[in-house]
């Protein structure tokens, strides 16, 4: 430990000053007057259990899954409804891959999409291995599908684990502008 500047003494005298040791002898009347009492804390009574009202579901934030959704895909009992396989691809032509097998997903109604980008390499700096990987969710934000698109969600492992992702695409519906 160091020992204190004179500015930090002076300054530890002052705080020092204003402390009270604890005492178990009444306090005298001079010390009852500057000492400050705390106000009571208003309690109210407890509601009867009867009483409390239901939590509600917190609102649905849009580009979001209901928790149903959720579970499944964490459990891995959502079946794919379409399998995109980035192995042995480029950026470029991962790219286009996206890009035509989100539109045939949708044109045929399909919801679950399994796309498997595959594992990054252990070892090897990000900028070579694992590049199609980190710019998926970039790619996915600002494709022209991106409207129709739920959720993007982290894979099961029977599915491929942090090698692949589930997009989730949002229902079809008659009359939507979506194409």
């Amino acid at each position: 430990m160091r020992p204190l500047s004179a500015e930090e003494q002076a300054l530890w005298a002052q705080v020092a000053a204003t402390i009270r040791p604890l005492s178990r002898e009444p306090l005298k009347a001079s010390d009852q007057q500057a000492a400050v009492r705390p106000q009571p804390v208003r309690r109210t009574p407890a509601r009867p259990a009867a009483a409390v009202s239901p939590r509600k579901a917190p609102p649905s934030v849009p580009g979001t899954l209901d928790s149903g959704w959720d579970k499944r895909l964490r459990s891995g009992s959502v079946e794919p409804d379409r399998v995109l396989d980035l192995h042995g691809l480029n950026l470029e032509q991962a790219w286009a891959a996206i890009d035509r097998g989100l539109e045939a997903a949708i044109k045929s109604g399909q919801r679950v999409v399994l796309l498997i980008t595959g594992h990054a390499r252990p070892g090897a700096p990000p900028v070579q291995r694992g590049r199609i990987r980190a710019a998926v969710h970039d790619w996915l934000a600002v494709s022209r599908h991106a409207p129709r698109i739920a959720a993007v969600r982290g894979a099961h492992g029977r599915h491929g684990g942090g090698g692949s992702l589930y997009i989730i695409l949002r229902r079809n519906r008659p009359g939507s502008t979506f194409s």
